[in-house]
């Protein structure tokens, strides 16, 4: 199963820093997140765009997980020579991780 059949995702940027907020469609979607989707998992999956650590960060009232990437801009938004500076696409390609 693909991330995107239980969950929509949105990304956010500061500096060198990316956040992907994944957030399910339903409350048992949110307990498959939390099971399937782990900071591990996604630093693997961007293995070759994120330089620093991996947080999640668990918002239960809103059925949602909040991923903190660090070093994942290429140095930021006015340092990068990256087509997606901001890191806009990130959360869209994490659509595509399996579960």
């Amino acid at each position: 199963m693909k991330l995107r059949e239980i969950a929509h995702s949105r990304t956010g940027d500061k500096g060198n820093t990316s956040n992907i907020s994944l957030i399910a469609y339903s409350p048992d979607d949110y307990e498959k997140l939390k099971q399937s989707v782990t900071a591990e998992k996604v630093k693997a999956f961007f293995k070759d765009t994120v330089k620093g650590e991996v947080i999640r960060y668990e918002l239960p009232a809103i059925g949602a997980l909040n991923f903190v990437m660090r070093g994942a801009l290429g140095g930021g938004v006015t340092r990068s020579l990256a087509l997606d500076m901001h890191g806009k696409g990130l959360s869209s390609a994490m659509m595509d991780m399996d579960i």
